[in-house]
């Protein structure tokens, strides 16, 4: 299991366990930094001329038991040009540091000041947050260790600065950021054997202990409502499917909501149209769009953001049986809509298409966003280094994009057009789930759009970002818990009063 870690906010004074501390380029530390190395001579110099070490951003210096420190390890990490750095990068350096400190260590020090002096306290915490991040694994069904990847039980971070209380007031907040990004990474994670739609639907239900209502719909339920897209997704399974409301009521009284909706196929084999066998394991991911809403809505409502947040997530297991739909069936949404199903695998849209409805005609939002691992075409057009945003607002996309960029989760605004929407009509029914193989990343979304009406409203397509996401500075996680910080960040700036 992984350590449990201990986050404490102290004043530069005697460090405890491993020392961690930054430098620019030319070895320009801080000036408590140079106090406590005083100590050491030119030490740091001669073993920095020797590993060729300059300071350059994201490199580091390794010394081992330092004479004349009472450390068992001094790490100099490099932060380039303190004058290029971006507020973002902040929270990277605390990846870093971290990751420098050995797994068997039970106590680390990391001094949070740059060349120029101490950082402020919302930049202690950012520090703390990227630290938090990167110390995530998860190990919950290794049983056997080698002994030299044993941890200790606990681990205490110490973070030395000069506003202590304060750091540690702002860093309660970005705690419940973290927690956030922590549940929908675990939540990815999970095997699809344990994470189905049921169990999903209990574990979201736990968010009731901060004070966020949860409703979950059953299929008689959601039959009633007329939810036919939904429920023809998830008819091959013996899992029933699920929907799960999540009300935070953090704003003033009637004030109308913003809405977030999730993705959430536990597992999806492609139906009737059954994926190839290779890689077809990462499938258990293909419900990170409901992780990330429901990390969004724990975050919001463990640092009481002062916002009427809705969260839904439709969740639902693809599976090929007797009693799947198949190819050809003409499904009919609770908008009246029908849709004729060309390839089972295009089961995500059928999902959003239903969970879409439902919340714009009951909560009336300001905006709706929706997360999916939705296309591979995404992936294609972008890699996995921005997630495909799709917006029918100018005023929403560009608050997206600049969150994205503060918070390193970035989006790309791809187009939306009546030519496409034509790929999606049908000979049999009002639209086809597929367009084709041309844009179908785009097509996917111009099927959403007709489930939103005139509301705000953006698609965000992290197929590329939110499993088998990318190895950062601040997630060695095959679960990245893509989009919990964008969206917080969102909620934070534009819509909290």
């Amino acid at each position: 299991m992984a350590a449990a870690l201990k986050f404490n906010f102290t004043s530069f004074t005697r460090p405890h366990g491993v020392l961690v501390v930054f430098c620019e380029e030319n070895l320009k530390f801080g000036p408590a930094t140079q106090r406590a190395l005083s100590s050491l001579g030119d030490l740091v110099r001669r073993a920095a001329a020797a590993d060729r070490f300059t300071g350059k951003s994201g490199s580091s210096l390794d010394i081992v038991a330092p004479s004349g420190l009472n450390v068992p390890r001094l790490v100099v990490v490099g932060i380039g040009k303190e004058s290029e750095l971006k507020s973002r990068d902040i929270v990277k350096f605390g990846g870093i540091a971290m990751g420098k400190v050995p797994t068997a260590a039970a106590s680390a020090t990391i001094f949070a000041e740059f060349g120029s002096g101490p950082l402020k306290a919302n930049q202690v915490a950012d520090l703390a947050l990227g630290a938090r991040l990167r110390a995530y694994t998860f190990d919950l069904y290794k049983t056997k260790r080698k002994e030299d990847e044993e941890r200790p039980s606990k681990v205490e971070l110490n973070f030395a600065c000069t506003n202590a209380a304060s750091a540690e007031k702002v860093w309660a907040q970005q705690a419940a950021i973290a927690d956030g990004v922590v549940l929908a990474r675990d939540l990815v994670n999970e095997p699809a054997n344990v994470l189905y739609p049921a169990e999903f639907a209990r574990r979201a239900s736990g968010l009731s202990k901060l004070g966020v209502g949860v409703e979950v719909l059953d299929v008689a339920a959601m039959r009633k409502l007329g939810m036919g897209a939904l429920l023809g997704v998830g008819q091959g399974s013996v899992h029933e499917s699920k929907l799960v409301v999540m009300r935070w009521n953090g704003g003033k009284r009637g004030v109308d909501p913003v809405a977030f909706i999730g993705k959430g196929v536990c597992f999806d084999s492609g139906g009737i149209s059954i994926k190839p066998a290779a890689n077809m394991e990462d499938m258990k991911g293909d419900m990170a769009g409901a992780a990330c809403v429901v990390g969004l809505m724990h975050a919001l409502a463990a640092r009481k953001a002062k916002v009427n947040a809705v969260g839904a997530i439709g969740l639902v297991e693809n599976m090929p049986d007797g009693k799947a739909q198949r190819p050809g069936d003409i499904v009919k949404t609770m908008s009246g809509q029908t849709i004729e199903i060309i390839n089972t695998d295009a089961e995500g849209r059928l999902v959003l298409a239903d969970a879409l409805h439902y919340v714009n005609k009951r909560f009336k939002p300001k905006f709706m966003i929706n997360l999916a691992t939705l296309t591979g075409a995404i992936i294609v057009a972008l890699g996995q280094e921005y997630a495909g945003m799709f917006c029918n607002d100018d005023k929403l996309a560009e608050r997206l994009t600049k969150a994205g960029e503060a918070v390193g989760e970035r989006v790309w605004r791809m187009p939306l057009g009546p030519e496409y929407d034509k790929m999606i009509d049908s000979k049999f029914a009002d639209m086809k789930n597929t367009g084709g193989r041309w844009g179908g990343a785009i097509t996917a979304a111009q099927l959403l759009q007709r489930f939103v009406n005139k509301t705000p409203w953006a698609h965000l397509d992290i197929a590329g970002t939110a499993m088998g996401s990318p190895q950062t500075d601040i997630n060695k996680s095959w679960a990245s818990g893509w989009g919990v910080r964008l969206l917080e960040r969102l909620v934070e700036e534009h819509y909290e009063r």
